[in-house]
């Protein structure tokens, strides 16, 4: 298998026509530069930051288990609602594969009183937040826009139109300040996810912009997993996407994306800063997805195999492992009873789809303010009217 060392980049595109970004090498070789800050090697081996190890003080071998439980738990219904899909049951699915530690460790980072905006592939930062799996699955299969409530679980609905949640973000995160809701301990902070195809949308520097200005408190949380679709990153800027965050005058940090201490530590360092009126924040994620960009995309048209085995080297759970077995001592068993866990999950998460009933016809009135309208109100009893002559019929 290749290494970042010994592999030889292509001197053609010849497999790949049109793909001119394959002769710079592998996408990854770089390992994300020597602004990454990084805490677990994908060897296993835990290496200190001056800066960061604070934010990381209390990551002793049971969080760590704890951890890899999330992502263990996270992967395992993730390929399973890739197998749904395929079998038919739903319409189309987004895998994270690869994704995990960049989700887990800013889902885990977060404060109940913080609130996140995520796009369409934050599996891993919805189960952080307590949103039941299952909940997810009525998006994928055409029923509903999600079944949580996302006052409750400080984690809004999924947004489909790509970076359009950097705009609702940076404005519930004006709010919070605004209403006096940052500063302390107990302040708040929105975050907000967005791939690295996002930051070529307006919506997205529009965001930036506004938070800038208005000095909010929200970290944005650029998942840069190398391709936006078929389009790589280097089509997209000319520069690495966390820096962009200085033309708007705020800070911006790289952090390895697979490296869940360091997305821990990294995030929670971002959110204190904008908890404390320091932000924004632009916190840039260096992954990679494993997998195609939804069930309808095949990434074999248009990447190499090769980079994908390179990938599979830094796999974000693999590294965790190793360092609980070598350096903690954790034995077989727990691991046994981790994967026991994640079947049965998936196995739950199966039957809710099969079984999955139809929301209430009025659901979509729901969650539309954050207070009562009497013009929604008025709307909901039309519509019900309306459904309700139809019955019998």
């Amino acid at each position: 298998m290749s290494t970042p060392q010994d592999w030889t980049p292509p001197t053609s595109t010849d497999s790949h026509p049109g793909h001119d970004h394959v002769v710079a090498g592998l996408k990854g070789t770089d390992e994300g530069g020597a602004d990454l800050v990084q805490l677990l090697t994908p060897e296993g081996e835990r290496v200190p930051d001056p800066r960061f190890d604070a934010y990381a003080a209390d990551v002793d071998v049971e969080m760590l288990k704890n951890l890899y439980r999330d992502l263990v738990l996270v992967r395992r219904f993730d390929r399973e609602g890739n197998a749904l899909q395929r079998q038919g049951q739903l319409g189309i699915w987004v895998p994270l594969l690869g994704q995990e530690a960049a989700q887990i460790g800013a889902g885990r980072a977060m404060a109940p009183q913080d609130m996140a905006f995520p796009s369409y592939r934050e599996h891993g930062v919805a189960w952080t937040r307590g949103v039941d799996p299952t909940d997810l699955l009525g998006i994928f299969r055409g029923t509903d826009h999600g079944s949580w409530d996302p006052k409750a679980a400080g984690f809004h609905l999924y947004t489909i139109v790509i970076g359009n949640q950097c705009l609702n973000a940076t404005g519930y995160a004006m709010g919070q300040k605004f209403e006096g809701r940052v500063g302390g301990d107990d302040g708040e902070a929105t975050i907000c996810f967005f791939g690295d195809g996002a930051t070529s949308q307006g919506d997205v520097h529009e965001g930036f912009v506004w938070a800038a200005v208005y000095d909010a408190p929200v970290v944005f949380y650029c998942q840069n997993n190398q391709w936006a679709i078929s389009e790589p990153t280097e089509r997209q800027t000319r520069v690495p996407l966390y820096k962009r965050a200085q033309g708007y005058g705020f800070d911006g940090i790289r952090v390895d994306g697979n490296d869940v201490i360091a997305c821990l530590a990294v995030t929670r360092w971002a959110l204190e800063e904008c908890r404390t009126g320091n932000g924004p924040v632009l916190v840039e994620a260096f992954t990679y997805r494993m997998d195609a960009h939804t069930t309808s995309d095949d990434p074999t048209r248009y990447r190499l195999a090769d980079e994908l085995e390179l990938w599979k080297l830094k796999d974000p759970i693999e590294r965790v492992r190793v360092h609980l077995v070598r350096s903690l001592g954790v034995e077989p068993e727990f691991f046994d009873g981790v994967q026991a866990e994640a079947d049965a999950l998936a196995a739950r998460f199966r039957q809710h789809c099969v079984d999955m009933p139809a929301p209430a016809p009025d659901r979509m009135f729901s969650q539309v303010y954050a207070e009562g309208s009497p013009a929604v109100d008025a709307q909901r009893e039309a519509f019900l009217a309306y459904h309700a002559s139809f019955e019998g019929v």
